[in-house]
């Protein structure tokens, strides 16, 4: 087992929350969806909750409430491991749309392949609540600035 695979995170779920909710005001617009339901060494877990206005034409939950959900849970994955670094910023999301997700929430599992001074890699599967097929996978790789 890789020695980064045995390090705990440096935030907490709580912890995690509370940064979000401080520098990103804006994701709970409208009414709190998005919950982090864990972190663990170099992963993360969260939680869209099912709203109607996620879905779209043709009565499935829209690409792009899927595709924040999975940026999200990137973000939350690498600062959990760094810390608190609100300047991190996507630069790759490369995204495949598996099946039709169900009208539930939809649960985010991120693992983190790489983690460097500069770059971070990881990988997100997601899945409707209560299925066992996911939904969608992506892979993204993020910038970190220098502290």
């Amino acid at each position: 087992m890789a020695a980064w695979a045995e390090l705990q995170p440096v935030m907490s779920v709580a912890e995690l929350e509370a940064f979000l909710d401080r520098e990103f005001p804006q994701i709970h617009a409208g009414g709190r969806i998005y919950g982090v339901e864990a972190v663990g060494p170099m992963s993360a877990r969260l939680r869209c909750a099912y709203d109607e206005r996620h879905i779209r034409p043709g009565g499935t939950i829209s690409g792009p409430t899927i595709m924040a959900l999975a940026d999200l849970a990137l973000y939350v994955a690498i600062l959990g491991a760094i810390g608190p670094v609100g300047l991190a910023v996507t630069t790759n999301l490369s995204f495949n749309f598996l099946r039709k997700p169900g009208r539930r929430d939809l649960l985010a599992d991120c693992r983190l392949l790489k983690l460097g001074k500069r770059l971070a890699v990881g990988e997100v599967t997601i899945f409707s609540d209560g299925e066992e097929e996911p939904v969608a996978h992506a892979t993204g790789t993020y910038s970190i600035p220098p502290r």
